[in-house]
C-alpha cells in the first residue's frame, strides 16, 4: 500500500514538473531541447503520410460507393462486427428492370429483345462491379486502414513518449541551473544524466520507428498498383461487354411484328451500329469522313482502302479486317452511308467506313 502511494506521489511529481516546463516554454521563460534536424523530417515526412493516406482512403471509399448513408451503414456493420447484407447495386437493379420490362414487351418484339440483352449487360456490369469494389477493399483500403489504425497509432504513442521525456530531460537542466547547495547540485546533475538517458533512448526508438515509413510507402505502391490493375480489369470488362452488345443490336432487325399482329414490310434495312475498335484511338465520326468517302459514294467505281483497325464481322453479309492491310472498296446504290462494299480476292462483304482510309 505504502508502495503504492508513493509510486502515485512520484507520478504526480512528474507531471507537475513536466507541466510547469512546459507552460515556461510557452511562455518564453525556460529553454527547449530541439530535436536533431533528421528526426523532425522524419516527424513531418510520417505526419504528411498520413494526412494523404487518410485522404485517397476516404476518396476511393467514395469513388466505390457514392452513396453516403450506405457507406455509413457498411461501416456501423464493421463496427459491429456483423456482415453486411448483400444488396444489387444501381447496374444490377438498373438490368433487372430492363430484363423485367422486356419480357414484359415480348421478346419477340424488337424493343423487347433488345431491353432484355441490355439489361443482361447491365447485369453483367453490375458482377464485374462488385468484383472491382471486392478487389480494391482487400488489396488497396484494407492496407491504407491498417497503417492509420496500426503502424501510425504506434508512432503517435512513441512521439508523445519522446515528448515527455524531452519535457523530463528540460525540466531537470532548469532544476539544475536552480541548484545552489552542493548536495542539491550533485543530485540534479544524477537526475540529468539518467533523464537525458532516456531521452536519447527513447529518440532512438521513435527515429527506428519513423524510418519504417519508407517501407510503408512501398507497401502502398504496391497497393497502387493493385487498384489500377483491378480498375483496368473493370474498365476493360465492361468495355467488351457494351462492344458485344453493341453487335448484337447492329444484328436486330429494324422492325418486328408488333404486338397487335400488324405486319411490317418484308426485307427492311438492318440497324447500322459501327463496332468500336477494343484498342487504340476511336474511329472518327462519319459526319468528318474525307471527301474521297463522298466521292467513291456519290460515284461508280473502285478504290484502294487502308485498314485501321481490326475488325469482326457481326454478320454473313460483312467482312473481317485486319489492322494494315490494304483492300478494295466500292459503294453500292442504296447501302447505308456508313457502310461499303470491301473486296479482298474471292471475298467480298460490308465494311464500316470509319475503320477505313482511303490511298490515293
Amino acid at each position: 500500500m505504502d508502495f503504492n502511494v508513493k509510486r502515485l506521489a512520484a507520478d504526480a511529481g512528474t507531471l507537475f514538473s513536466r507541466a510547469v516546463q512546459f507552460t515556461e516554454e510557452k511562455l518564453g521563460q525556460a529553454e527547449k531541447t530541439e530535436l536533431d534536424a533528421h528526426l523532425e523530417t522524419l516527424l513531418t515526412r510520417a505526419e504528411t503520410t498520413k494526412h494523404w493516406t487518410e485522404k485517397i482512403l476516404k476518396q476511393t471509399e467514395v469513388l466505390l460507393q457514392p452513396n453516403p448513408n450506405v457507406r455509413i451503414e457498411e461501416f456501423l456493420y464493421e463496427k459491429l462486427d456483423k456482415k453486411v447484407p448483400t444488396r444489387m447495386n444501381n447496374h444490377e437493379l438498373l438490368g433487372l428492370s430492363m430484363i423485367d420490362s422486356g419480357t414484359e414487351f415480348g421478346p419477340g418484339t424488337a424493343y423487347g429483345n433488345a431491353l432484355i440483352k441490355c439489361g443482361e449487360t447491365e447485369q453483367q456490369i453490375g458482377g464485374a462491379e462488385r468484383e472491382l469494389i471486392q478487389s480494391s477493399a482487400i488489396n488497396f483500403l484494407t492496407p491504407f486502414r491498417n497503417f492509420l489504425e496500426g503502424d501510425f497509432k504506434t508512432i503517435l504513442k512513441e512521439r508523445k513518449l519522446l515528448q515527455n521525456k524531452r519535457l523530463d530531460l528540460d525540466a531537470a537542466k532548469t532544476k539544475l541551473k536552480k541548484a545552489k547547495m552542493a548536495d542539491a547540485r550533485a543530485l540534479a546533475e544524477q537526475d540529468l544524466k539518467m533523464t537525458q538517458s532516456e531521452f536519447d533512448r527513447q529518440a532512438e526508438i521513435t527515429r527506428l520507428l519513423l524510418e519504417g515509413i519508407n517501407s510503408t510507402h512501398a507497401h502502398h505502391l504496391h497497393c497502387l498498383n493493385d487498384f489500377v490493375e483491378a480498375q483496368m480489369t473493370y474498365y476493360a470488362q465492361c468495355y467488351q461487354y457494351m462492344v458485344d452488345l453493341q453487335k448484337q443490336l447492329g444484328n436486330f432487325p429494324s422492325a418486328f411484328s408488333s404486338n397487335n399482329n400488324q405486319s411490317t414490310a418484308s426485307g427492311a434495312a438492318s440497324i447500322s451500329v459501327p463496332i468500336l475498335p477494343l484498342s487504340g484511338p476511336l474511329p472518327a465520326s462519319t459526319a468528318n469522313a474525307s471527301s474521297g468517302f463522298t466521292e467513291l459514294q456519290n460515284f461508280s467505281g473502285s478504290r484502294k482502302a487502308q485498314v485501321l483497325y481490326d475488325y469482326d464481322a457481326a454478320g454473313s453479309n460483312e467482312l473481317s479486317l485486319l489492322a494494315d492491310e490494304v483492300i478494295m472498296v466500292s459503294s453500292i446504290p442504296g447501302m447505308d452511308s456508313d457502310w461499303l462494299m470491301g473486296e479482298r480476292g474471292n471475298q467480298k462483304g460490308k465494311v464500316p467506313i470509319t475503320y477505313l482510309e482511303l490511298l490515293n
